[in-house]
């Protein structure tokens, strides 16, 4: 019996090795030819480490000489854009989400399923109109027009996950509150809010990753103002006619992760303190 234990436990972690080495082998091989100079990255005879590593290939990234502006103007526009749609879109879901998990009003259930018809369609579908409304409301070439199209099309998932949070919570909690002399603000930031934290910092890691990595509607609503582009259409720069400069391509993509990694470490340590917070205090 402890020899079948032990034979079941080295294939589930042998399975779980190879599907690691398998998902990181790509982030490897993206890190180690950024480090590339292009004799090795062309060579017949590619090996997982550089011989030779250089910086040439980061400093062409940061430098911008492949479309006249620094990797610095692109890296702040997604960030403005990023982090505007992801604190907006995460403040009125979680408004959104207590009207719905709290309140009975008429068509509720109708709003509840509208944003789930929403998600069935596929945003491609979408460009055009919007782009023709945006266009007419004199959005197209904004950086504000963006971020209000990321917070439309993050708001119906958020409201989704936080909806549920929401009403995990008891409602007595609330209310022994209030019968403590508690008013509706106090209420909120000190009862509700804690203890939704952790469907908070969800939401938010939803809506970065959805925000930062978008590409069609960036590249169609920003078309012809090069200094408002953001990172994913700057990576598209390095693939020029006839060739593609992959040790530029490859760094430009190390540094594209990079800010997705650093936020999804500290987002994580704020999901553990959130939830052991709404653990103790409920």
């Amino acid at each position: 019996m402890n020899r079948t234990k032990r034979l079941r436990a080295i294939t589930r972690n042998g399975v779980a090795l190879v599907v690691a080495l398998v998902t990181l082998f790509p982030i490897f091989w993206m890190i180690s030819t950024a480090f590339k100079p292009a004799t090795e990255i062309y060579s017949l005879t590619p090996h997982p480490l550089p011989a030779h590593p250089t910086w040439s290939n980061f400093a062409n990234v940061i430098n911008g000489s492949v479309i006249g502006m620094p990797y610095w103007t692109f890296l702040r526009n997604s960030l403005v854009v990023t982090l505007s749609s992801v604190v907006v879109s995460s403040a009125l879901a979680l408004l959104a989400a207590i009207a719905v998990a709290r309140f009975r009003f008429r068509f509720r259930a109708t709003y509840l399923i509208m944003l789930l018809i929403v998600q069935m369609l596929p945003q491609q579908a979408l460009v055009i109109a919007l782009f023709l409304d945006f266009r007419a409301a004199n959005l197209l070439d904004s950086l504000v027009g963006l971020t209000l199209l990321y917070i439309a099309f993050s708001l119906p998932v958020t409201i989704w996950m936080l909806r549920n949070f929401v009403a995990a919570v008891p409602r007595e909690l609330e209310e022994a509150a209030a019968i403590d002399g508690a008013g509706p603000f106090r209420v909120f930031f000190r009862v509700l809010l804690p203890l939704v934290a952790p469907g908070l910092v969800t939401t938010s890691v939803f809506a970065f990753i959805f925000a930062w990595n978008e590409f069609v509607f960036a590249l169609t609503f920003l078309g012809t103002d090069t200094a408002k582009f953001t990172l994913p259409i700057y990576v598209t720069y390095f693939f020029s006619k006839g060739s593609v400069d992959w040790g530029a391509i490859m760094a430009a993509s190390v540094l594209f992760t990079l800010p997705v990694m650093i936020f999804f470490l500290i987002v994580q340590r704020r999901l553990r303190a959130g939830l052991l917070a709404g653990a103790v205090k409920g």
